[in-house]
């Protein structure tokens, strides 16, 4: 009885990633221990990256809400304080649409944000 080899799965499976490896510098693209060596760090990089970039744009939410509040005089912390105890439904990710795209609607909610911690 024959013996059975795997040449086309070992062959698709370097094929593969050599592929994925494309573009990587020297012999990280051409050799096929390094290059798995490179693909596997770059997908460990892209799901930890994944998950710090939703950090990322949550940061820079912030910095425009709190840029956008205090040119109307409050600060952030108590800008968002306002906010809740008021009950607007909006996120931080629509407060800083409004923030950029629509200036004069953010100074009605951070007025009446104001307003909220005054009363």
């Amino acid at each position: 009885m024959s013996r059975v080899n795997d040449q086309v799965a070992s062959r698709k499976r370097r094929k593969r990633i050599l592929k994925d490896a494309k573009g990587y510098r020297g012999g990280r693209s051409k050799l096929i221990r390094s290059a798995m060596e490179a693909v596997d760090k770059a997908g460990c990089y892209a799901y930890r990256d994944r998950r710090n970039k939703k950090r990322v744009i949550r940061a820079l939410w912030i910095a425009r809400i709190n840029a956008a509040a205090r040119m109307n005089g409050i600060t952030y912390s108590r800008f968002m304080e306002g906010v809740i105890k008021s009950g607007v439904q909006l996120d931080r990710k629509t407060l800083s649409e409004l923030a950029i795209n629509d200036p004069a609607a953010f100074t009605k909610v951070a007025t009446l944000a104001k307003e909220t911690l005054a009363a």
